[in-house]
C-alpha cells in the first residue's frame, strides 16, 4: 500500500546552476522539509558564487502553462513565488494564482543578486505591487528590498524606517510582512513579521561571518513548506528561521565566492554521532 503524497509546493523561480539559490535551493529546502517541490522555471541564469553574469527569462505563455499543468494535475498546499526575469511574468503568474486564492502566497521580491548585480527594473516592481502583493498571504524581503518596495516616488526625499516599510507594504495589500535584517548593522541580526495590528514576533539570531549565496531563498522556502505542512504563521515563520539559521551555521563554500547554505544539514549530524 502507498503512503500518502507529501504536500505539494508550487515554485515559480529562476534557475542557478551553482545549485546555492534560486530553483536549486528551493527544491532542496522544500525536500528536506518534507513537502513535494513543483517547479516553474521563469528565467534561466548565467551566474557562479560570485554573482550574476546574466539572464534569460522565459516567455510568459510558458510560465502560465507549466503552472497550470501542474495545478490542474494535483492538489498544491502553497505556492512560493521568486524570482520573476519580466513585467510579463508577472503578469502571468499573478493572473494563474488568483484562480487560486486559498493556496497561501509567499512571495520572495528578489531584486538583486547576492553581489548587488539588478534582477527588477523599477516597471517590475511597479507590476510587482499592482498584481502580485494584493494577493501575498507572506512577503519575505530582506531590509534593502523592503525600502525599494516601499518607497514613495512621489517624494523628493523618502527614507523610512523598516516599521513604516512593513504599514507601506501591508497596505499594499499583503497579509503578513517579514523583514530580514542581515544587511542592517550590529551583532544580531533582527528579522521581524508583521501584519495589520502591527509586530507579531520580533526574532534575533547571532551574526555569522562570511556571506551566503540563497539565505533568503532558503527561508521563505521554508516558510511556504512548513505553510503547506500545516502550521499557523507565526510557528511557520519561527520554524523556518531556525531552519534556515542551521543551514548558514553549517554552509560550506564550494566555490570563489559565497558560501552555500546546508539544507540537508540534518543528514550530516554531529561528528559524535
Amino acid at each position: 500500500m502507498h503512503p500518502p503524497p507529501l504536500p505539494a509546493v508550487l515554485v515559480f523561480a529562476g534557475t542557478d546552476p551553482t545549485g546555492g539559490a534560486g530553483l536549486q535551493a528551493d527544491i532542496l529546502t522544500l525536500s528536506s522539509l518534507g513537502c513535494h517541490p513543483l517547479s516553474v522555471v521563469t528565467a534561466v541564469t548565467v551566474q557562479d558564487t560570485v554573482g550574476v553574469d546574466d539572464y534569460l527569462p522565459i516567455d510568459p505563455e510558458w510560465i502560465a502553462d507549466q503552472a497550470r499543468g501542474v495545478l490542474e494535475d494535483m492538489p498544491v498546499a502553497a505556492i512560493k513565488v521568486g524570482m520573476i526575469g519580466s513585467v510579463e511574468a508577472v503578469a502571468a503568474i499573478a493572473e494563474v494564482v488568483s484562480d487560486y486564492p486559498d493556496i497561501p502566497l509567499v512571495l520572495d521580491p528578489v531584486l538583486t543578486s547576492g553581489r548587488g548585480d539588478p534582477l527588477a527594473s523599477d516597471e517590475l516592481l511597479d507590476a510587482l505591487r499592482d498584481l502580485l502583493l494584493p494577493q501575498t498571504t507572506v512577503l519575505t524581503p530582506n531590509s534593502m528590498e523592503a525600502r525599494r518596495l516601499a518607497e514613495d516616488l512621489d517624494e523628493e526625499t523618502d527614507d523610512p524606517d523598516l516599521d513604516e516599510c512593513a504599514t507601506r507594504l501591508l497596505d499594499m495589500g499583503c497579509e503578513y510582512v517579514l523583514i530580514t535584517g542581515a544587511h542592517e548593522q550590529g551583532a544580531q541580526v533582527s528579522n521581524t513579521l508583521y501584519n495589520d495590528q502591527g509586530v507579531v514576533q520580533r526574532l534575533e539570531w547571532d551574526r555569522l561571518p562570511g556571506s551566503y549565496h540563497g539565505s533568503g531563498c532558503t527561508l521563505a522556502s521554508a516558510v511556504a513548506a512548513l505553510l503547506a505542512l500545516g502550521q499557523d504563521m507565526e510557528a511557520a515563520v519561527r520554524e523556518a528561521q531556525e531552519y534556515t539559521y542551521q543551514t548558514l551555521k553549517n554552509a560550506y563554500r564550494p566555490g570563489m565566492g559565497q558560501f552555500i547554505p546546508d539544507r540537508l544539514y540534518w543528514v550530516r549530524g554531529d561528528d559524535e554521532d
